[in-house]
């Protein structure tokens, strides 16, 4: 029989009342099994099920339903538009659909277009769960990619990756029990769910998730472990007060997006700590991190955690490319997609990142962007744009920056920025970029925007930017 995946929930001893808090409300770990029990008694044998993730004890406990089952979960955002959600329930097969005891609102449009059933989760219900443990091979989670290229894909990933993955977290943050976890991450990404809230109930941690991830509610919540995207960490260092709070904290973890220079430097200076910036992918998990015992520094995400490979695919000898990973933290495919999951992969079974990197003499990795948009090919130099848009940021000036290459005649592409400023002009901003970087590297054009389009986890989307 497979080893329990969350295995807090199953080993006896240590629970607390307030193992768990989600938006305020807290529960015990017994409290959760046995809810979770009884939701698991009226899905099991569906083919999936759905789950409409909003930052509540409700989604949790559904969650944990399927995973006792071995209930494949599919996680809708809770924002999803009828297109979106629609194309999702219809893709995953999803027999069901979670959400909380108050379903009115979502009823009527579950059963319009898919035509899904909407089943609420009701947290004074108890059950108990005595089937086995699901095998380990089969699928934990279908999670959706964003769709930048048509209809977004159901990434099919196993409970051996999950547990993997976790474990290999673990090790690298020393992450264990005593830790207090605190974050307020959607709960529809692998960020906010699997490290988020699977991990505490593998690790045994207590979890408080803040509903919304303020600056104000991470300095309240007193935690030891700290989980936030670039956007949360900007707004935690510009109050001086929550971001000097944190300052007992033993580890402070950025990802989902790269984390600007300023704002490391920024945390250092106003926590005592330097924080821990990973990489990974839907597909993938979490493949490359700083260490809770190694150095941590801006612009750099770390070495392979236990159980990964990875390495740089260059042209030309370059000393950046295309960063392949390999390992058993990666994803089963594509749902009903054998095309986009063959071509996900090169000919010797890597997967194929899409994002550019470089890897240092003493394996540190450094992740310059998305090949597909940030390496830019201008007058014969491979330019990340990463690294133009630190340099700007690095402007007191500068609040936001996004650089992309637009097409040029002489030099096959040109730098742009788009900066969200106040009080510095498109000359200032290209001559303290060429001050700092090669000259080569500096925007040839400056455009100045209200605000940069971002999703949900605070990544900013270059393809939404207005045209150069």
């Amino acid at each position: 029989m497979a080893a329990p995946l969350l295995t807090s929930l199953t080993e006896p001893g240590g629970d607390r009342p307030d193992a768990l808090s989600v938006a305020g409300r807290a529960c015990s770990r017994e409290d959760l099994l046995g809810a979770a029990g009884a939701v698991a008694a009226r899905i099991a044998g569906a083919p999936a099920v759905a789950v409409r993730a909003t930052p509540t004890l409700e989604t949790v406990t559904a969650v944990v339903a399927g995973l006792l089952t071995g209930v494949p979960v599919v996680p809708v955002p809770p924002d999803s538009g009828p297109v979106e959600r629609d194309h999702i329930l219809r893709d995953s097969g999803a027999a069901l659909l979670l959400d909380g005891p108050d379903t009115t609102a979502t009823d009527a449009a579950a059963e319009t277009g898919a035509g899904v059933e909407t089943v609420p989760v009701d947290l004074r219900e108890r059950g108990t769960w005595t089937e086995p443990e699901p095998e380990s091979a089969s699928t934990a989670l279908i999670l959706y990619t964003s769709g930048t290229t048509g209809a977004p894909k159901g990434a099919l990933i196993s409970r051996q990756a999950v547990a993997a993955d976790l474990d290999a977290l673990a090790e690298a943050w020393a992450w264990t029990a005593e830790d207090t976890l605190v974050h307020g991450l959607p709960l529809f990404h692998v960020h906010g769910l699997v490290l988020g809230v699977l991990g505490a109930l593998r690790t045994g941690s207590r979890l408080v998730h803040t509903g919304r991830p303020t600056p104000e509610a991470y300095a309240a919540a007193g935690g030891s472990l700290y989980f936030g995207v670039p956007t949360v960490w900007g707004r935690v260092v510009r109050d001086g007060t929550a971001a000097r709070a944190l300052s007992g904290a033993r580890l402070l973890v950025s990802g989902s997006a790269p984390l600007p220079a300023p704002v490391f430097r920024d945390l250092a200076r106003l926590t005592g700590q330097r924080p821990v910036e990973r990489y990974g992918m839907t597909e993938t998990l979490i493949t490359v991190s700083a260490r809770a015992d190694g150095g941590r520094r801006p612009g750099y995400v770390g070495t392979p955690v236990s159980g990964v490979r990875t390495r740089v695919v260059a042209e030309d000898g370059a000393d950046i490319g295309e960063l392949e990973v390999s390992g058993p933290t990666l994803f089963d495919g594509y749902l009903n997609r054998p095309d986009a999951t063959a071509g996900a992969y090169t000919a010797d079974g890597w997967f194929r990142t899409g994002d550019i990197a470089a890897i240092e003499a003493d394996g540190s990795h450094r992740i310059v962007g998305r090949a597909s948009t940030d390496l830019i090919k201008s007058g014969g130099y491979r330019i990340g744009a990463g690294e133009v848009e630190n340099a700007l940021l690095d402007h007191p000036a500068v609040r936001e920056a996004a650089v992309v290459g637009a097409p040029h005649e002489d030099l096959g592409q040109e730098i742009v920025a788009y900066v969200v400023a106040d009080g510095v002009t498109e000359q200032e901003l290209t001559d303290f970029v060429a001050g700092q970087l090669s000259v080569h590297k500096r925007p040839r054009k400056v455009r100045f925007l209200a605000e940069l389009p971002r999703n949900a986890m605070g990544k900013p989307q270059k393809k939404l930017l207005p045209p150069a």
